[in-house]
């Protein structure tokens, strides 16, 4: 598992695991039932707070994507087809959603992102 912190981002490091572990289960970087670093392994590797990496952990098991077993470690929890499914578009759903805003400051029009779009999806 790979995890970069930066330092610069305006969000906040707990926010970063929390994303890119989620992210590398959603494609399957990461895969169901794999043991995850414990909390002060991951702590120790990135050079942060335990409390840091023991909220982002909190967080992925609040969203269902990791199992906390006490005294046996951290898991990917198993993921429902439909709802991985449902995760994937949204991230996809986050992105447009930056792009549109980008475009709009940008004046680019709706017709010019989507034929860019196509050129670059094939």
């Amino acid at each position: 598992m790979k995890i970069l912190i930066s330092n610069s981002s305006k969000e906040p490091i707990y926010e970063q695991i929390t994303q890119q572990i989620r992210e590398q289960i959603i494609k399957g970087i990461i895969y169901e039932g794999e043991m995850l670093p414990s909390i002060r392994k991951l702590a120790k590797e990135l050079q942060i707070s335990v409390i840091t990496t023991k909220r982002a952990y909190e967080e992925l098991e609040k969203e269902g994507f990791i199992r906390i077993i006490p005294g046996k470690g951290t898991f990917v929890a198993p993921q429902s087809l439909d709802i991985l499914k449902e995760k994937k578009l949204k991230i996809i759903e986050e992105k447009l959603i930056e792009v549109i805003d980008e475009s709009k400051l940008l004046e680019i029009s709706l017709e010019e992102i989507i034929q860019m779009l196509k050129l670059l999806y094939e």
